[in-house]
């Protein structure tokens, strides 16, 4: 298990290696430090000396990977390609283009994101597991049918729709709970109840359909069969052992949303006004701050990967034929 846990990590550095040096090169070689610093300044009347002082105080006056003027090891250190890239992989995120703490901001921000991304996958995950194996259970059947068809008219509507829609049914005309905003306190809890409600709806269609279609291609299988031959009733069968057997791909489906358990809904907060790590992206993005958005970048792909290590390791947790030597 050690060992390959090692080999998986061991694959995983490439991975952000590549990662880290294509958004060097979007950030820094596709758009030069002088095009980042007249998006700041304004394109239009902007002296080369106010561009020289802004990538001064951001340390984007340096070379992009080598400083030959500097000595010894300075010259790789002293460079764009250290400062702002290598020092992500220790986690360093350093200072935003409007001098705040990157570090410091993800750590506040992160506990909002999980506030509402947690409960939205927990809740979300065990409803459309459970509605799947019902769908699954009357298969055949005029509700298999009819279920089959909300589900596709719920994927085939919007988030956006089950955001204004819940915003204006639940929160302006029933006045249940707030639109928008948040507290991190006891008395707050009633700003994340429309967001995981949302949440939930618009992947449930979706949700249903995929576990449909895997519980019913394992309800075909010959232990099946045996299961049922040997007097089990058809409940025992699905929530015991097709449900059981079910489980590998999804786990696999479910590594898609461990990332987005920490970096959060980028439309869902920005909608419901949730300082979370997806507003802050959106944030960043609309400010142009480029040390934000590189950090966020890479913040993704080291979750990804994680996610990916913990869906490998408990494939061995549910299925005794997966053994990792």
């Amino acid at each position: 298990m050690i060992g390959y846990i090692l080999r998986r990590i061991a694959y995983a550095v490439p991975i952000l290696i590549g990662v880290n040096v294509i958004t060097f090169v979007l950030f820094f070689v596709v758009n030069s430090p002088d095009d980042m610093a007249r998006l700041h300044l304004g394109e239009r009347r902007v002296t080369q000396a106010a561009i020289d002082k802004w990538k001064g105080e951001r340390g984007y006056d340096k070379p992009l990977i080598w400083n030959s003027d500097a000595k010894s090891v300075e010259k790789l250190r002293d460079t764009i390609f250290y400062s702002n890239s290598i020092r992500l992989f220790s986690f360093k995120f350093g200072q935003s283009d409007s001098g705040r703490d990157i570090s410091y901001d993800i750590s506040q921000r992160m506990w909002p994101s999980l506030a509402i991304a947690l409960p939205v996958f927990m809740v979300g995950l065990l409803l459309t597991i459970t509605l799947a194996l019902i769908v699954a259970f009357f298969r055949g059947t005029y509700f298999d049918t009819w279920a089959v068809i909300v589900c596709v008219a719920m994927m085939s509507i919007s988030s956006l729709f089950y955001i204004i829609g819940g915003q204006y049914l639940i929160g302006k005309l029933l006045h249940l709970v707030p639109i928008s905003g948040f507290d991190m306190s006891m008395i707050g809890a009633k700003f994340i109840v429309l967001p995981v409600i949302v949440g939930i709806l618009g992947h449930l269609g979706g949700g249903i359909r995929w576990y449909r279609t895997i519980f019913l291609e394992e309800i075909n299988k010959d232990y099946v069969r045996t299961a049922r031959a040997k007097g089990l009733s058809e409940r025992s069968v699905l929530f015991v052992h097709v449900l059981r057997n079910a489980m590998i791909p999804i786990l696999t489906g479910v590594v898609v949303v461990l990332p987005m358990l920490f970096m959060g809904s980028l439309i869902t907060e920005a909608f419901f006004g949730i300082p979370g790590l997806g507003s802050y992206t959106i944030e960043a993005i609309q400010r142009q701050d480029f040390a934000i958005v590189r950090s966020m970048v890479f913040l993704g792909s080291c979750l990804y990967i994680f996610g990916l290590l913990l869906t490998d390791i408990s494939y061995t947790l549910v299925d005794p034929r997966v053994r990792l030597d």
